[in-house]
């Protein structure tokens, strides 16, 4: 398997990735997943199991939608995928669509076919919610995927024991997949969760819940071996990256949105607030934002589909662009909704919190950065 962020940089393909431009099946998805979530009531307050997560599953197929169809799925890629965080970015959804219905399916296709087809199948009918524990990427953050957790081989199966920290939706998973040191080097494992002890943690955004999951003597399936481990990692962060730029896509799409219908109705010395030049100024600056974000997360979805050896770099773009728009979207909606706009009830606020919550667990746009001057060879980055 082909590695996300290799060490060296790789040039850029010759021709332009299929299905960059997005197509009337992509529109039918937009639009009836759109639909969908407009009938399921307030952003931000629901989670797995809830009805709008069964008619995501059941309705839109979430969770099979990038699943090859030789596995009983319906073999689309991370281009639809992507349309689908999209909606789900500029609806707030709290549901677990991104870490569980996308990345923790994907990851346990890794596994040796057969392995773990019994938590694929509930995984894929929505009846389990299965995470993948990603290292926090914060600035400054030395954490390991791997934690303090170990795996032994008790003669009849593996056993893990150790914390794997800040996993996203860990109260409420089922199965975490989880990096683990073994004698011979670390592999990932898929840990059914349901008798661990889990710590919640406290977080700016509620809407992305995580917890410190603690195993104690826990049965697992193991999903790779010592030598694929890494760049099975690589693949799940990567699609982690443009799954979140995705998301941010479209809740800068929709800060834009709600903020124009603001100002459009907001009168201030018998006007319309929209009127000013100096808001017209700050909304023109959030609409060629949201377009530089929408660039950068539709190529990195398109090109890792087509060529995955050739996209780390536009992941990398992806990662960094889209982080730094979400940023300066919510925060102008917030502003340019006055003093409305600050209070914990309003949607703006809500927004507001998931880019901080996700900038702090995933990283910021200079941790992105980083990873870009990396790959084309950069020392430092300013």
């Amino acid at each position: 398997m082909s590695t996300a962020l290799d060490a060296t940089y790789a040039p850029w393909p010759e021709s332009e990735p299929p299905g960059l431009v997005p197509g009337p099946d992509q529109a039918d998805l937009r639009a009836a997943l759109r639909a969908v979530l407009a009938r399921h009531g307030k952003t931000g307050d629901g989670a797995f199991g809830s009805p709008l997560w069964r008619a995501l599953v059941d309705d839109m197929s979430v969770t099979t939608l990038s699943v090859p169809d030789h596995r009983g799925g319906l073999g689309y890629g991370l281009t639809d995928a992507a349309v689908v965080l999209e909606e789900c970015g500029r609806a707030l959804v709290s549901e677990p669509v991104l870490m569980g219905a996308v990345v923790g399916v994907q990851a346990l296709l890794a596994a040796p076919e057969g392995a773990a087809d019994p938590l694929l199948a509930d995984a894929m009918n929505g009846d389990s919610l299965v995470v993948v524990h990603l290292p926090a990427r914060s600035t400054g953050s030395t954490s390991s995927p791997s934690g303090d957790v170990t795996a032994e081989f008790d003669g009849t199966g593996w056993v893990l024991r150790g914390t794997a920290r800040d996993v996203v939706h860990g109260a409420e998973a089922n199965v975490v997949i989880v990096a683990a040191q073994t004698a011979e080097g670390r592999r990932l494992f898929a840990v059914p969760v349901q008798g661990a002890v889990r710590t919640a943690r406290r977080v700016v955004d509620p809407t992305r819940p995580r917890a410190d999951v603690h195993l104690d003597s826990a049965t697992s399936v193991p999903i790779t071996d010592v030598a694929d481990t890494d760049s099975v990692l690589a693949d799940l962060a990567a699609r982690a990256t443009i799954g979140r730029a995705s998301e941010h896509t479209g809740i800068a799409d929709r800060m834009l949105e709600m903020t124009i219908e603001y100002v459009r109705t907001r009168h201030q010395f018998g006007r319309p607030v929209g009127s000013f030049q100096a808001v017209k100024h700050r909304l023109a600056d959030l609409l060629l934002s949201l377009e530089r974000a929408r660039s950068a997360s539709r190529h990195a979805a398109a090109l890792y589909d087509s060529d995955p050896d050739h996209a780390a770099v536009a992941v990398a773009v992806a990662g960094a662009v889209c982080t730094e728009v979400v940023t300066e979207s919510v925060a102008e909606a917030v502003q340019l909704h006055g003093g409305v706009g600050f209070t914990w009830e309003h949607p703006a606020h809500r927004y507001f919190r998931r880019a901080m919550g996700d900038e702090a667990l995933f990283g910021d746009p200079e941790h992105h950065r980083r990873d870009l001057a990396r790959l084309v060879g950069l020392n430092s980055v300013r």
